[in-house]
């Protein structure tokens, strides 16, 4: 049996999401049912709730959208139709017709979409559409509102008759109108309506020549309003018909109610039915507002919400585009309860409230904002001790609200109950309040509940490291900005940053140096050790993110490696195809020349064509046969590969070309020889010089010797002096 106390459900302010879950009904008796959401009692209504929302999610992203369930209230209806002899009005009737067609269409829905919505399709299986009460009151009320003329007999005669005598009426009035306008009796306004009859308006003076009934007269007296005799007395006639028809019509609808009361209580079914699925319809929409899931839910007494979010605070933020932070808390049989210590404003109590309101808002059939790999278990008791705890009422202090609050929770803790307690051990001095709570804690932990605190006080930081199966967390802060990080981090104490941020806050050092001087050196220590050891596991944190990004870089190049060298694995293959292919043609090429030889010296065309012959049997026992369609695509690919291999060799010769081109030495533009250079031949080493020159020829005088020489084997060694 599941109790979670009340005091739990405003600490977490289960409220205020029940508020925001109400904004969503589309109609007041939705909006009213909401507010009164409590946890279910028993884990088969969780789940089957859960079940429900979860599946009205799913309807808003696949195109089978539950049709609309919006309907006008029946509850006057149904309490007027318990009554005896009571009888509906029209109106009345259109409502319990409409909420019928309306539960009629989603119950066809729900029964063809059955494989998409088992759980919603089992809620409406048990109710039956009554198509006939539909039937029955569309052929007596029209869509306006009103009885048809043939809903009887007698009705359809009477106002066949009202319509005759209201001709008459307007005959006989007209006439009158006519007469005695004639006759100058009228006022300039001639007529007009009084008791919503029309009369004739008379002057003062000749009221005794009108026949007829005085109906009134003017505020001045100078115009009396008289009903003609004649209309008068079609007037009486048409009294009587009306009050008949009256008649009719109340008895119409008493046996139209005789007819609908026995289905009384299946139309009240409807209604609540229908009243549920606006409450269904609401949760989804704010599931889908705060990206909810529904997480697996286990029997092993496990909890592990990943990636959680505040849900107020995540709607909160997203309407100012504010950036949530999201937390991540593991409680298991072997690791029961989890002591959050860390600066004030990190982020401690919000964490509490996450995990509080998240999982009473599970409980109570709404979806959860996690990762979808969380997975957590149900508590039969969820209690609470949260926020401001001084009761002005009560006259008591925070101590003793604190204490009367730690006896509740000593009655009612047990192995499947869930506590959150804030501030754990403050409102009394410090010392003895901190070993009232480290006992309290000891107690709850032999008891083996669940649990999670925020605390500054260091022996129960000591005790959570102690104890196997309690564990100690932080609320991270960064060391050098003074800011909170807003991340919790599981397996370590946090130190309370008290001087750090006192000095952040404009504290004079001096002032924070003497406190310091004032405490326990052990104290600074230990709170100084922890410090830096989160400093430590931040460095850590930071190590391992950028080793998971390397890893996961590396990854993604050995990944675009394997897809290149698959590509050219696979054009290799191609190229060895057209290789082998080339090969295969050089061969018959080299056959055929051998034949062409041999007939060329002696001329024997049947041995030629005999070879020939022989040729293209033995290639064609090497051919597959296939069709001309594999044939024509066997040749795209062959040409294609053809054209990829000529490119490729295209640009690997351009390349070649250009490299060559590169490689040449520069020429230096030749010199112009003349009449006393000293010179030597290109390849040569002896040296002369130029005694004549004619027709591009010279004379050059080596000394010993003179030879000529064409200009273009001579370079210039040096220059005749001018």
């Amino acid at each position: 049996m599941i109790n979670i106390h009340e005091k739990t459900l405003q600490d977490v302010e289960f409220y205020t999401v029940l508020q925001q879950v109400s904004e969503l009904c589309i109609t007041d008796l939705g909006r009213v049912e909401s507010l009164k959401t409590k946890p279910y009692t028993t884990k088969e209504e969780v789940l089957k709730s859960l079940d429900y929302t979860n599946e009205y999610v799913s309807s808003f992203y696949n195109d089978n959208r539950i049709p609309n369930h919006g309907f006008e209230p029946i509850t006057k209806e149904i309490k007027l139709l318990k009554i005896e002899n009571s009888y509906l009005d029209t109106k009345s009737f259109k409502k319990i017709a409409s909420i019928t067609l309306t539960i009629s269409e989603i119950l066809k829905f729900f029964k063809k979409f059955e494989e998409y919505y088992p759980s919603l399709y089992t809620s409406s299986a048990k109710l039956e559409v009554v198509a006939h009460l539909v039937t029955e009151i569309d052929s007596i009320i029209d869509r306006f509102g009103d009885v048809k003329d043939n809903a009887t007999d007698t009705l359809y005669q009477l106002r066949q008759s009202i319509n005759s005598i209201r001709g008459k009426i307007n005959i006989s009035f007209n006439a009158a109108l006519t007469q005695y306008h004639n006759l100058d009796y009228l006022d300039d306004i001639r007529e007009s309506v009084v008791e919503n009859k029309r009369v004739l308006a008379v002057k003062a003076m000749y009221r005794r020549k009108v026949k007829g009934s005085i109906m009134g007269g003017s505020r001045t007296g100078s115009i009396v309003y008289i009903q003609p005799e004649q209309t008068f007395q079609y007037a009486r006639e048409l009294n009587n018909l009306e009050f008949d028809e009256s008649e009719e019509i109340d008895k119409i609808l008493r046996n139209l109610t005789e007819y609908i009361r026995p289905y009384t209580s299946l139309l009240q079914r409807y209604q609540e039915f229908l009243l549920n699925l606006d409450v269904i319809y609401a949760k989804a929409k704010y599931a889908h507002s705060i990206n909810g899931i529904l997480p697996t839910i286990n029997d092993d007494k496990v909890y592990n919400a990943q990636d959680a979010y505040h849900p107020l605070l995540y709607v909160s933020n997203k309407a100012e585009g504010k950036k949530t932070h999201p937390q991540s808390i593991v409680l298991h049989p072997e690791n029961r309860i989890i002591v959050i210590s860390g600066p004030n404003a990190g982020g401690k109590s919000i964490t509490l409230k996450t995990i509080g309101l998240m999982q009473v808002m599970l409980q109570s059939g709404l979806l959860i904002p996690v990762h979808e790999k969380s997975n957590v278990c149900f508590f039969d008791r969820i209690i609470s001790d949260i926020g401001d705890n001084q009761s002005i009422e009560n006259h008591l202090s925070t101590y003793s609200y604190r204490l009367k609050q730690m006896n509740f929770f000593l009655r009612k803790c047990n192995k499947n109950t869930l506590f959150l307690i804030d501030e754990f051990g403050t409102g009394s001095d410090p010392e003895l309040g901190g070993a009232l709570a480290e006992t309290f804690l000891e107690e709850f932990y032999h008891r083996e509940a669940y649990g999670i605190i925020t605390t500054h006080y260091s022996n129960l930081k000591v005790l959570a490291n102690e104890l196997p199966f309690m564990q100690n967390a932080n609320m991270m802060f960064d060391e050098k900005s003074l800011e909170p990080m807003f991340k919790l981090a599981l397996g370590q104490a946090g130190s309370s940053f008290t001087f750090e941020v006192a000095q952040k806050n404009g504290i004079p050092y001096s002032l924070i140096n003497r406190a310091k001087k004032k405490i326990e050196r052990g104290k600074v220590r230990f709170d100084a050790t922890i410090a830096k050891l989160q400093k430590e596991r931040s460095k850590l944190e930071k190590t391992e993110r950028s080793l998971k990004e390397n890893e996961k870089k590396k990854q993604t190049e050995a990944d675009k490696l394997e897809e290149i060298n698959a590509k050219v694995q696979k054009k290799l293959e191609s190229f060895q195809e057209l290789y082998d292919s080339n090969q295969r043609l050089i061969y018959l090429g080299q056959k055929v020349n051998d034949i062409s030889e041999k007939f060329f010296d002696d001329k024997k065309k049947r041995e030629l064509m005999a070879e020939l012959f022989k040729l293209v049997q033995i290639e064609n026992s090497k051919r597959k046969k296939v069709s001309a369609k594999q044939k024509k695509a066997e040749k795209v690919k062959e040409t294609q590969v053809k054209k990829e291999a000529e490119q490729k060799v295209a640009v690997i010769r351009k390349k070649k070309k250009i490299a060559k081109e590169k490689a040449k030495p520069v020429e230096k533009p030749k010199a112009i020889l003349k009449l006393g250079d000293r010179v030597r031949m290109e390849d040569g080493r002896a040296v002369g010089t130029i005694d004549k020159i004619e027709k591009n020829k010279a004379v050059v005088n080596y000394g010993m010797f003179t030879t000529n020489v064409s200009m273009d084997q001579l370079e210039l060694v040096e220059a005749v002096k001018k």
